[in-house]
């Protein structure tokens, strides 16, 4: 009996130890905790820390989108404050999901912002101004974006002659210098230097704390596989990198 309850002893003893040594492999490596983010189940990703305006971006791709739900949507201190929304490509496609995000949005509280996808291969300025006939600015939205991606084959020279012309249309018609959206390898590789004078949104998902370029950045896309109600299928997370007043002094006024 006595060597039975040495077993038993043994056993539990084991067991303990078991249990303490997978608890601290979870901590280490699966905890929702991690230096400079923390998990948050409902929408599906790390947030990074230390940032307090959060926002998305869609297009066509998220569909039809309940914005009242995208609002109210409040878990701990992170609920979607701002959007920034397709709104053309190239010189001739409309996004076909604009107009009701446009409208949806705004009439839900949600600070917005449009953007245009830029096609290097095609011409600077009729994607300008398409982008300007289709989009209306007011007061209270956040500046116009070019998203600038691939080459699409030209030259940097070229590249960046083209991204130019695009932005000094839009910032003269808008009367506000225009955002330049890319990814942090495409902006050191092709146009680091050049633009430092526009504000930058800048999408790199590794970082756990600020994406990694050379200069100083207002919005990270840091990741692409949030969640949120209201819309069907994953959707872009975003942050914005100040406080209050830096991102209301960001707006048109």
């Amino acid at each position: 009996m006595a060597q039975k309850r040495k077993y038993k002893y043994l056993l539990i003893v084991l067991t303990s130890l078991f249990l303490m040594g997978v608890t601290a492999i979870y901590f280490v490596f699966f905890s929702p905790i991690k230096k400079n983010r923390l998990y948050y189940s409902d929408f599906g990703i790390y947030i990074p820390s230390g940032y307090n305006i959060h926002g998305i971006d869609v297009s066509h791709y998220q569909r039809g989108i309940n914005w009242e739900l995208v609002k109210s949507m409040k878990k701990q201190n992170i609920q979607i404050q701002f959007a920034f929304i397709k709104a053309t490509e190239s010189n001739y496609k409309v996004d076909a999901f604009f107009f009701r995000n446009w409208k949806g949005s705004k009439e839900n509280g949600i600070i917005r912002g449009a953007y245009h996808y830029f096609d290097a291969s095609n011409d600077a300025k009729q994607q300008a101004i398409l982008f300007s006939e289709v989009v209306s600015l007011k007061k209270g939205d956040l500046p116009p974006v070019i998203d600038i991606e691939s080459t699409n084959g030209v030259s940097d020279e070229v590249l960046c002659k083209k991204l130019q012309t695009c932005l000094t249309f839009t910032e003269q018609h808008f009367g506000i210098k225009p955002i330049i959206y890319t990814y942090a390898d495409f902006y050191e590789d092709h146009l680091a230097g050049k633009f430092d004078n526009y504000p930058l949104w800048i999408a790199h998902y590794t970082p756990k704390k600020s994406p990694r370029v050379k200069r100083q950045w207002h919005f990270w896309q840091h990741h692409e596989t949030g969640r949120v109600n209201g819309i069907k299928g994953l959707v872009d997370f975003n942050v914005f990198n100040g406080d209050t007043t830096a991102f209301e002094n960001l707006l048109i006024n």
